[in-house]
């Protein structure tokens, strides 16, 4: 366990001997969307999560969480954070690798979400193709017009929509807000996983038809269960949704570690690190699975948050300059 232990505050907790975490490395290495710094330094963030607002600050070797109880932190929360891995291990065994040990040494407090499923998968929907301000701003917009409202320290936040609520969405009205051809993919993945959900349920109590049997694949809750190459093809089955999208879901919500989603960041820490070929994405994926097996997740997020706050640049671009 990553903390030695926690202490209840007026308005949250404060977590003694935290060990590797750092606000900034966890919440800007690509894997979330709705934390936002709130100071110069990058040690103070507000996020919406589980229908909470929640601020974390790191105070040298404290992490105060704001907005959540003692009993949310240890239900939920503790999990969120994966406080109760052993990063220090996680570390030692990548830093064997002598091109990797940098990358691990500079994100030295990157930790992996365990998020929610459904919002995951909508929010990397959105980012194909996208920039990290717009995936945001997406988000955003859904949340507000299809999410709950939270009232927090005097303002309005939104959660992210339940699948029953964004399942309501027409293809028009979330394009209407922005998301372009990705709104068509949105609004099938919603109804889908709604769909699905509600047939949970019904298959202990009923023969399922042929059709339902087919929908009920698309439960997020069985899908997240099935190992990681079975998972990878049930998640390929929703619309908009290929290999990178798919290996970041697995990652940052259904605790496959052994994903290893590659966008460009990656690729270029890939080329740089490891001499690459650019063009091979296929190739980089299969070859960080194969040398670093089930931490070949936590390899991805340290290669991507040191190639990109480094501003890596590889061969072709500098040609192309």
């Amino acid at each position: 366990m990553d903390y030695k232990e926690g202490k209840v505050l007026e308005k949250g907790i404060a977590l003694k001997g935290v060990k590797h975490f750092h606000p900034q490395q966890i919440f800007e290495c690509g894997q979330c969307f709705r934390w936002t710094s709130l100071s110069e330094e990058k040690d103070h963030y507000l996020g919406v999560v589980a229908g909470k607002v929640v601020e974390v600050k790191l105070v040298e070797d404290e992490v105060v969480l704001l907005g959540i109880t003692e009993e949310e932190f240890q239900v939920f929360f503790k999990d969120y954070f994966d406080l109760s891995r052993d990063y220090g291990k996680v570390k030692r065994i990548l830093r064997k690798d002598p091109l990797l040990k940098k990358a691990v040494a500079f994100g030295y407090g990157i930790r992996i979400l365990k998020q929610d499923p459904f919002e995951t998968l909508i929010s990397f929907i959105l980012s194909s193709n996208n920039l990290i301000p717009k995936i945001r701003e997406g988000i955003r917009r859904i949340s507000e017009l299809y999410g709950e409202p939270i009232l927090y320290e005097g303002e309005t936040y939104y959660a992210f929509p339940a699948p029953e609520a964004l399942s309501r969405a027409t293809e028009e009205e979330l394009r209407g807000i922005g998301l372009g051809y990705r709104a068509a993919y949105i609004e099938k993945t919603a109804k889908l996983v709604y769909e699905a959900s509600l047939l949970r349920e019904e298959k202990e109590k009923r023969v399922l038809s042929t059709r339902e049997k087919e929908l009920i694949l698309y439960d997020l809750t069985y899908i997240s269960e099935l190992l990681e190459e079975e998972c990878l093809k049930a998640l390929e089955r929703f619309p908009g949704v290929g290999i990178k999208v798919t290996d970041c879901v697995m990652l940052f919500s259904m605790g496959k570690t052994g994903a290893f989603p590659v966008d460009v960041w990656v690729k270029k820490a890939m080329v740089h690190f490891y001499g690459a070929e650019p063009k091979s994405l296929p190739k980089m994926r299969s070859f960080a699975k194969e040398k670093f097996g089930d931490l070949a997740g936590f390899s991805q997020q340290y290669l991507f948050y040191y190639a990109r706050e480094k501003k890596i640049r590889i061969p072709e671009e500098k040609k192309q300059k």
